[in-house]
């Protein structure tokens, strides 16, 4: 109060000088809090692996195509693709021991398998459902998206799973387009629908995205050519769709093809912060082996898509898509890859930089493995970086 006083008995033209500055100053610094955050730097410090046919409380702990992070119990799930086929749909509790600041084998061990319950309240019968991305809520509970069967007509699905009864808490509306017909001319493509879901951290928004085009979009993903997919985006204080965004994936060639076989997408997305800023994850099976690449995404002077039921219907020139900037391919590490397809923000290490935590679908396939990469993920918000380049901090 007396500093007020002070200040009103400054000349007027002092006054408002400094008033200004003031305004200006909350101005700048609520803005910069609020800003976006950017990776800075990653660092690879390791993989731990899991052989495949490995049982686990009468279970094959396998198909793992979807991780999330518990940070109040220093825990992860981790989501089976499993159609109810080996052992009713469920995810799995790891515990990974990042503690010596590196990764290897010994270093993950699975703790839990918690089986998920339909609406009835009753496990999942074969075929009705194809689990694969999930995301961690404070309220103890998860979201958990299914890609469905388009050739039996069996609709993906977006469920929120309470942690200690494993029943359906609500479950999100899926906008029409996405849904598939008998007659095959709309929707999703059979195992390239909604492998990723992440939240934001204020747990506002949550986020999917069909992993190659909708049928009515465009073609799925072929060598040297990519396809355009869609990014959902969801209001989690309505549980409604609110907007659509086009995410077009890098193309890819394939080096040794011996197969014949290839297939590409955008298999998880991931929330760094609250203004539209993703890790995203591509992969390819270039019948050789696997090319798969980290991105940091924006959605910033993205168009809205939501009105436009089909991408082929309209200039793809004039839409604007999430801008894309490659972070790392994954190729350079010198490791034999597997099919990477889940991707979360995991414990943080001493210095406080986060980690950050791939892992694998072995398919059940016994030619494969559950591989888990480990890195050291630093993440900086413009203040932080203002405030480091004032003071010449490195």
């Amino acid at each position: 109060m007396q500093l007020i006083k002070k200040l009103l008995t400054l000349p007027r033209i002092i006054y408002f000088s400094i008033t200004i500055i003031i305004i200006s100053l909350v101005f700048f610094f609520s803005n910069l809090a609020s800003a976006a955050t950017i990776v800075t730097g990653i660092e690879f410090i390791g993989q731990a692996t899991l052989p495949t046919g490995l049982s686990f409380q009468k279970t094959q702990l396998g198909g793992l195509s979807g991780i999330t992070y518990d940070t109040k119990k220093d825990l992860y799930y981790a989501v089976s693709d499993d159609r109810s086929e080996k052992a009713p749909a469920r995810f799995y509790t790891l515990k990974i021991d990042l503690s010596k600041g590196s990764l290897k084998d010994g270093d993950v061990t699975p703790v839990a398998v918690t089986t998920l319950l339909n609406d009835n309240g009753e496990k999942f019968l074969p075929s009705t459902s194809d689990t694969e991305g999930i995301a961690l809520t404070s309220k103890e509970t998860v979201f958990i998206s299914s890609e469905g069967d388009v050739d039996k007509l069996i609709n993906p699905f977006i469920k929120e799973f309470s942690l200690s009864s494993s029943k359906v808490v609500k479950t999100l509306p899926i906008p029409n387009k996405f849904l598939p017909d008998k007659n095959g001319k709309q929707g999703i493509r059979n195992n390239l629908a909604f492998e990723s879901l992440t939240i934001t951290p204020d747990e506002k928004n949550l986020f999917t995205a069909s992993e190659n085009a909708l049928i009515q979009d465009g073609v799925a993903a072929q060598p040297k050519i990519s396809t355009p997919c869609r990014i959902l985006q969801y209001s989690l204080l309505t549980n409604q769709p609110e907007k659509e965004y086009l995410y077009q994936t890098e193309p890819v060639t394939p080096l040794l093809n011996l197969t014949g076989k290839f297939a590409s997408g955008l298999p998880d997305l991931l929330a760094l912060d609250n203004q539209g800023n993703f890790l995203s994850l591509e992969r390819a099976f270039t019948g050789f082996g696997f090319a798969i690449s980290l991105f940091e995404v924006s959605l910033e002077g993205a168009d809205d898509i939501q009105n436009i039921d089909s991408l082929l219907a309209v200039d793809l020139n004039k839409i604007k898509p999430v801008q894309k900037k490659k972070l790392l391919d994954l190729g350079t590490l010198q490791v034999s890859l597997d099919n990477i397809e889940g991707l979360t923000i995991g414990a943080k290490f001493p210095d406080g930089q986060s980690s950050l935590l791939l892992i694998s679908d072995n398919n059940f396939n016994s030619l494969q493995r559950t591989q888990i990469l480990a890195f050291k993920l630093k993440i900086e918000s413009p203040l932080i970086r203002f405030f480091r380049r004032l003071f010449r901090i490195s």
